[in-house]
């Protein structure tokens, strides 16, 4: 196997030649900080090194890392050079990138301890030590205890036998007793850490919440499934070894029934509670985790369980949650399960029938979080306006001196199956370090599919996703975000922004017209030292400029104020000269994939399965070994090069949904 180029070094540092002589004055030699590890998720590990002077961004970090006892090291990706790079938008941000190297290792094992090795060059010189060795530790997935207590809950009415110890509704065993009325809220815990509370088969649900019910009239079998608002309050804290555990029993569908309340459960109030198996229903918001500037939860897990007829499933956007663990869940909004729609006036919805109507909030979001350390995997959603978000929160607390517990940073999204949303699939808005959306699927968007508006400072990784049928393409960059790095994914739709970014950088995607821009690539930059290579490229017939370049003018690096110059070009050749963008990339057709049209916009509502298009690429396609080594994101490839898009010959389609 030969190796094929190496990395850009625009992407690494750059660029000596474009920095202006005031800069060069502040210190081109670097003086590097101490490597902060950030909050691990399970087979993510995220690091921040901070640094002083490199006015001229040439220094570069190497990474290499091996599982703790290993002999062999093995490359890791380079870490992002962020300074500087600012996101002002409307009243809400005005954030300035710190001088720091940021960066991510991908793939690893879970629960596994590394040994990681940074070092940093620099042609003017490093002042100090240049190599950093540092351990940290991949988290694991969230378990019960195996040697907890166990309490069997039943559904108000059961009449069958019971195992003990047994109670009539979930709070009657969470708590010391489960009264009504004024006593509503004043029974202590009964669980502890460790505990698993099993949820037998059957509907639990507050059949007539306006009766006044009371502790004297109670038997303590009947009474009280939740207070009058139909929310179970969980009030106690599990530990990350030892959750709370709430599990269905496995003799039928354990089901919470909102009867259309607020809020089902609440757990704004304790750390480490786990979900396992069950059914939430009829309810704005499933489960409420966090409120910004109030209070939240850390540690929450939710695991192979089902939401329906739901506005929201889970939310927080406090900024101390963290180590959320949510897996292999289905959740369905209240949208049209049979239409695509979207929600602004404009084309192809402003002309829909019907549009005012069809284009109002059923359904949110399915997730929500903000926060660190999360994970949002392998779950099926469909039906919501947004799928899967990080919280757009505004600034984050505290800045510029932002305590490290509530900074956002470190978050996986992967394996995710996601279907008819009104707005995005993933967004990692408001996010500030290491957010990675990875071997995702995206059909059906009617907005965009996935949304860095803002992400502040970077990285942000996409990789590896695959988006079909998204009518405003399967970029939407907004807020002026910095730090985007956008890598081997299958693109069907155009990327053209909203706004401009910073330090922004696509290798190894393929980008296909489907005539709903005239541009299939339109890129807007702060930053002179943005890039682009190694793509495929499929423009729109007949559709005239199909490149367009936006940046500072040659001999600025960055300017956030004053005119851009637009160039745009009809050709990859063109505009490949002309900018020094994509040089070696190649323009392809919808042939390369074994069967695949571009979607037809005749009817925008038309709802796509995966079935009906197979975006695996044809083995002699001039796709394959047309990429360039993407240290741990290409490792494994097959033949002389990777290949383009999320697929690599020869290697099996990602899982995408509930495992």
């Amino acid at each position: 196997m030969t190796t094929p180029a190496p990395l850009p070094p625009l992407l690494l540092a750059s660029m000596l030649a474009l920095a202006p002589a005031a800069a060069r004055a502040q210190g081109d030699a670097v003086t590097p900080g101490d490597i902060v590890v950030e909050p691990p998720t399970l087979i993510s590990l995220g690091f921040e090194w901070p640094i002083e002077g490199d006015a001229n961004r040439n220094a570069s970090v190497s990474v290499d890392y091996r599982r703790r006892g290993d002999d062999g090291w093995r490359r890791g990706p380079p870490p992002l050079r962020l300074h500087g790079e600012r996101t002002v938008f409307w009243d809400t941000l005005d954030y300035t990138a710190p001088n720091m190297f940021a960066g991510s290792l991908l793939e690893l094992d879970e629960d596994t301890e590394y040994e990681v090795r940074f070092r940093i060059e620099d042609p003017d010189g490093v002042a100090g030590e240049p190599d950093r060795i540092v351990t940290a530790r991949t988290r694991a997935e969230p378990q019960p205890a195996a040697d907890g207590r166990v309490f069997h809950v039943y559904p108000p009415g059961h009449a069958g036998p019971k195992e003990e110890p047994a109670f009539m509704g979930l709070l009657a065993a969470f708590y010391s007793a489960a009264l009504g009325g004024d006593w509503a809220r004043a029974s202590p815990p009964r669980v502890r850490p460790g505990d698993t509370i099993l949820v037998h088969g059957g509907v639990y649900e507050d059949y007539d919440r306006t009766n006044y019910s009371h502790e004297i009239q109670s038997d303590f079998t009947t009474c009280c499934g939740t207070p009058w608002d139909g929310t179970y309050y969980l009030l106690a804290s599990g530990t990350a070894e030892r959750p709370i555990a709430i599990r269905a029993a496995g003799d039928g569908e354990a089901i919470f029934d909102g009867d259309g309340n607020d809020v089902l459960f609440n757990v704004m109030g304790a750390d480490h509670i786990y979900f396992e198996g069950i059914t939430f229903r009829n309810t704005r918001t499933a489960i409420e985790a966090g409120q910004k500037g109030i209070a939240g939860s850390a540690g929450l897990t939710v695991k192979r369980s089902r939401f329906e007829d739901v506005g929201v499933a889970i939310h927080t956007d406090w900024s101390g949650s963290k180590s959320f663990y949510i897996a292999d869940n289905v959740m369905i909004g209240r949208n049209d399960p049979d239409a695509l729609f979207g929600w602004l006036e404009v084309w192809p919805w402003a002309e829909q029938p019907g549009f005012e109507e069809k284009r109002r909030l059923r359904s949110y979001y399915a997730v929500a979080v903000y926060g660190s350390g999360h994970v949002i995997a392998h779950n099926r959603v469909s039906g919501f306006h947004d799928a899967l978000d990080h919280a757009t929160y505004g600034m984050p607390d505290g800045y510029p001196d932002v305590p490290r517990d509530r900074m956002p940073v470190s978050i996986d999204v992967y394996g995710n199956d996601v279907s008819n949303v009104h707005d995005n699939c993933f967004e990692a808005d408001g996010a500030m370090h290491n957010i990675r959306i990875f071997r995702n699927r995206c059909f059906n968007t009617a907005t965009g599919a996935m949304s860095p508006q803002p992400v502040l400072g970077g990285p942000v990784y996409f990789f590896r996703n695959v988006v079909y049928n998204g009518v405003y393409g399967p970029l939407k960059v907004h807020g002026n975000p910095s730090g985007i790095l956008v890598y081997q994914n299958t693109y069907v739709g155009e990327v053209a922004q909203l706004s401009p970014a910073s330090n922004i950088h696509f290798r190894n995607n393929l980008i296909l017209g489907q005539g709903a821009r005239p541009e299939v690539f339109a890129i807007d930059t702060f930053t002179r030292y943005s890039s682009s290579d190694y793509n495929g490229f499929r423009p729109n017939p007949g559709g005239g400029h199909a490149f367009a370049w936006t940046s500072p003018p040659d001999g600025v690096t960055a300017d956030y104020d004053g005119e851009r110059e637009t160039r745009r070009f009809a050709a990859l050749a063109d505009y490949s000269a002309a900018t020094g963008q994509d040089r070696h990339s190649v323009e392809i057709d919808y042939d390369v994939f074994r069967d695949a049209a571009p979607p037809d916009f005749t009817d925008p509502s038309r709802l796509y399965g995966p079935d009906d298009v197979d975006l695996r690429l044809r083995a002699d396609s001039a796709a394959v070994d047309a990429g360039t080594v993407l240290p741990g994101i290409t490792d494994g490839y097959h033949g002389a090069a990777p290949d383009l898009g999320a697929y690599e010959v020869g290697r099996p389609v990602p899982h995408y949904g509930p495992r």
